[in-house]
């Protein structure tokens, strides 16, 4: 299979993908024409200010028809994670990594942490559905099946073998009825107890067909160039091939009748996937087979990866939040309460028919990324910070360029505003605001604040910009780490 790294949201012209997937227009404009139908692929307006950018913005998406020569559109993957698609595995990387061409061991990482974050869904996504298509997603089943066995190794059935005067339970009503009986003072002795052992059927028909597949995965993974990437040490178990258990059929047929005797979950599981994956049988170099391991959001990953190693005490009730003082007389009832509950909802007022008033509170309100009160050099400080999944261009020299918008400005300066009271009440000196965004350096990069000058004169703090490396922030998610904020010299 060809291996090509992409870049995410980098603009890509057709005759640039041509080369990277080695092979015809007609053939590229076709992968092109299937990635846009599964939403990892936009294309944008080719124009020489387009080619600089490195954030999408949803107006500068066109929505076209990939044709053969189009030379009008620059094409952009919105996509972090490994897509297999006619034989090519195009794995994509985050956008920050700007100057990378093959980051290997930087996508790795990112994997892992894609893995985290979704091992809470306890799903496998075994289709990758659209609105206008949907495809079996082999490589996501393939991935599933191999970690599930080095959790919980083969699929097994037992054997229950009879033996003489053997160390299992002994089967009394057999011993009675089926050996000679020697009798003493009117007492019954059985020179010879039959008992039972359980022992696992080496060739037992599942276990057998389980470890073929784990087998063909491994191969098909191996020659893909992922058993590597996704830090998977394969399973060569088997010399059998699918075709010798029977027809496909056949096979199926086993694995429902097998279900249905079948109670235990994991069992249950593996079975449905072991089925799904020979009724939709294909090699991950098929034409017809689009599978992807990835999300289309790797800023919501971003978010919860600060949230994660920052940690954030939103939801944390404000009883049990560290503080230089006593919890205020006007919080005590409120202890419970977590701190996220102290912003204000919208109240809606409206009239009846009567001429009587009446209020309506809204549910939804400002909810800011995370927020961290914490101690620095003996004095408390209350930070909150929004994760920015951006490349911002702050230079001397150069055009202002990927920030984040005015809304999320504002945001922030509203975030202050509401907890001001709280912050007052409990003698919390220092308040501190800061946008977090994704670096490939190794340091911690002070690149600057933003401010707004009318909501400055009330006394809110400028938003400082912290440019954090990535690398240190996913292992520290990944070994479920925190990270000491002084480090950030807010």
């Amino acid at each position: 299979m060809i291996s090509v790294f992409l870049r995410e949201q980098k603009r890509y012209t057709q005759e640039d993908l041509v080369k990277e997937f080695h092979c015809s227009e007609e053939k590229t404009v076709r992968i092109l024409k299937r990635l846009k139908e599964y939403g990892v692929l936009k294309a944008v307006k080719a124009n020489d200010t387009q080619k600089d950018l490195t954030d999408l913005l949803d107006e500068d998406i066109e929505i076209a028809d990939v044709e053969v020569g189009e030379n009008e559109y620059l094409y952009v993957f919105t996509f972090v994670g490994v897509i297999t698609i006619e034989g090519r595995v195009l794995k994509c990387y985050p956008k920050y990594l700007l100057d990378a061409t093959a980051p290997k061991a930087e996508l790795k990482q990112v994997l892992k942490v894609l893995e985290k974050y979704n091992s809470k869904e306890q799903i496998i996504r075994m289709y990758n559905d659209t609105s206008d298509s949907s495809a079996f997603n082999m490589l996501a089943v393939m991935l599933f099946l191999l970690q599930d066995y080095f959790e919980y190794g083969a699929y097994t059935n037992t054997q229950d073998i009879i033996e003489s005067n053997g160390t299992g339970e002994i089967l009394w009503d057999r011993t009675i009825n089926e050996t000679f009986t020697l009798l003493s003072n009117n007492r019954p002795y059985y020179p010879e107890l039959l008992t039972m052992k359980r022992v696992n059927d080496d060739f037992d028909f599942f276990k057998r067909l389980h470890e073929c597949i784990l087998t063909r995965c491994t191969e098909e993974l191996r020659d893909a160039d992922l058993l590597d990437l996704f830090d998977i040490m394969g399973a060569d178990i088997s010399d059998e091939s699918i075709e010798d258990f029977g027809d496909k059929e056949y096979v199926l047929e086993r694995i429902v009748k097998e279900l249905n005797v079948q109670f235990n979950t994991r069992k249950q599981l593996l079975l449905k996937t072991l089925y799904a994956y020979i009724a939709n049988s294909s090699a991950l170099d098929d034409l017809d087979c689009f599978s992807m391991f990835g999300t289309n959001s790797f800023n919501l990953v971003w978010e919860k990866v600060c949230a994660e190693v920052m940690d954030n005490q939103l939801q944390k009730p404000i009883g049990g939040l560290r503080l230089p003082v006593p919890l205020a007389t006007q919080y005590r009832d409120l202890r419970h309460k977590k701190l996220i509950d102290l912003i204000d909802k919208p109240q809606w007022s409206g009239t009846t028919s009567t001429g009587e008033c009446f209020v309506k509170q809204a549910e939804d309100t400002l909810i800011p990324d995370l927020v961290s009160i914490v101690k620095i050099d003996g004095e408390y400080q209350f930070i909150i910070f929004d994760a920015k999944y951006y490349n911002i261009q702050l230079e001397h020299n150069k055009k202002l360029r990927g920030q984040p918008g005015i809304e999320s400005i504002t945001k922030q300066y509203l975030y202050q505003l509401a907890f001001r009271p709280f912050v007052e009440a409990h003698q919390i000196s220092t308040v501190r605001n800061c946008f977090l965004m994704p670096t490939a350096s190794k340091e911690i990069i002070e690149k600057g604040t933003v401010s707004l000058a009318m909501l400055s004169k009330l006394g809110l703090q400028d938003i400082q910009v912290r440019l954090l490396p990535a690398e240190t922030m996913y292992r520290h998610y990944i070994d479920n780490a925190k990270m000491d904020i002084c480090i950030l010299n807010l």
